[in-house]
């Protein structure tokens, strides 16, 4: 198993906003010393606590400072822009990384942002599929172009000049594209089985519970099936709340609290999904479950993985025994409220929890 990471980020509104900026760089980069193989940083345009508006920016920052680490888009919200401007922002990405870029991508899930960029009444799933065709069809095809759709036109017909290069669109470095990553966050979801259609990989949320996570490993395999391929664990990904610690008493207080940045990270997001977005589903084990017992309680202690290092690697092996096999744990990065903490949840992540973890998993087989 892989080790990748994840960020929103998420952080408590009132941080100077080139401070958490600093602390989500030094994140990835130490996640790049460290060995993880991957992370994946989000983006919104309208939210004081997520703070990084383009995703595919901020990893430029960082394209010349890593040196083994595949950066991700986690992910470019398709709706809210231009086709022809992501197909031509991810290609200089991916040239600037060496090849090292993956495309994560989504339909985006604030709504804040999807009335700002004037979508909030329309189909995004739908302008979600006619900007990733137009995308590929971009990268495979030449100019002009000539693209039309119900939402979106790619055309340099009037204005190209071949002989000088105006009217193309660069390509990615990986051909035919770097590979796609969508995540996958209701249960038995779709999505998840027309991605293994597209032969894209899906990446499972941090805040599912473990049933609803083992779901999507069952639409993968329907999608995979429909097409003639054998589906692959080690092209699943799931992402966690994890927590690590030197001592127990400390992970509880940092981990478990509703103080600590777990505790932040999940009040923020239930107050999205629950209260303002009526998904409480996501929470719940079954519907007979009231909305009222949903609590930031419950929560932490469903969701959230903390402990030393040998009762993390007996929590995660007990969660891959509910969720079944799969290729990459993507640690979900949270608020460094207290940085030595963060930074060492991760070291010890990466150098301890691992190395045992796949040892366990490999005496199993």
């Amino acid at each position: 198993m892989d080790l990748g990471m994840f960020m929103m980020p998420l952080h408590p509104p009132g941080r100077a906003l080139a401070e958490t900026l600093r602390e989500d760089r030094e994140a990835v980069l130490l996640a790049d010393r460290l060995g993880y193989t991957e992370a994946f940083v989000g983006e919104h345009l309208t939210d004081a606590a997520e703070t990084i508006s383009s995703s595919v920016a901020f990893l430029c920052s960082l394209a010349y400072e890593t040196r083994r680490i595949r950066l991700g888009t986690g992910t470019v919200n398709l709706p809210n822009q231009h086709p022809a401007a992501v197909a031509a922002q991810v290609a200089m990405l991916d040239h600037m990384l060496g090849g090292r870029f993956i495309f994560g991508i989504s339909p985006g899930g604030l709504m804040s942002d999807a009335e700002v960029c004037g979508n909030l009444d329309n189909d995004r799933n739908e302008m979600f599929v006619e900007s990733i065709n137009m995308i590929l069809d971009i990268w495979k095809g030449r100019p002009p172009y000539n693209l039309a759709g119900k939402y979106w036109t790619v055309s340099t017909a009037k204005t190209q000049i071949p002989e000088i290069g105006q009217g193309l669109i660069a390509r990615p470095l990986q051909r035919p594209h770097p590979p796609i990553v969508g995540t996958a966050v209701a249960p038995f979801s779709a999505g998840v089985r027309e991605m293994a259609k597209r032969g894209w990989s899906p990446m499972s949320a941090n805040f599912l519970l473990p049933k609803w996570v083992a779901s999507h490993w069952q639409k993968y395999v329907e999608g995979c099936e429909a097409i003639g391929q054998r589906p692959s664990p080690a092209r699943w990904r799931v992402a966690k709340s994890i927590f690590v610690a030197d001592d127990a008493a400390t992970a509880q207080r940092y981990g478990k609290s509703e103080s600590g940045p777990y505790g932040f990270y999940f009040r923020q997001l239930m107050r999205k999904l629950v209260t303002a977005g009526g998904r409480s589903n996501l929470f719940k084990p079954n519907a007979d479950m009231s909305d009222s017992d949903v609590t930031l309680a419950y929560a932490l202690d469903k969701l959230v993985i903390a402990g030393t290092v040998e009762q993390v690697v007996e929590q995660l092996l007990e969660f891959r025994r509910q969720v079944g096999d799969f290729g990459t744990l993507v640690y979900a990065c949270h608020d460094w409220q207290e940085p030595e903490l963060g930074r060492r949840s991760m070291e010890l992540m990466a150098r301890e929890v691992m190395p045992r973890l796949n040892a366990a998993i490999a005496r199993a087989v």
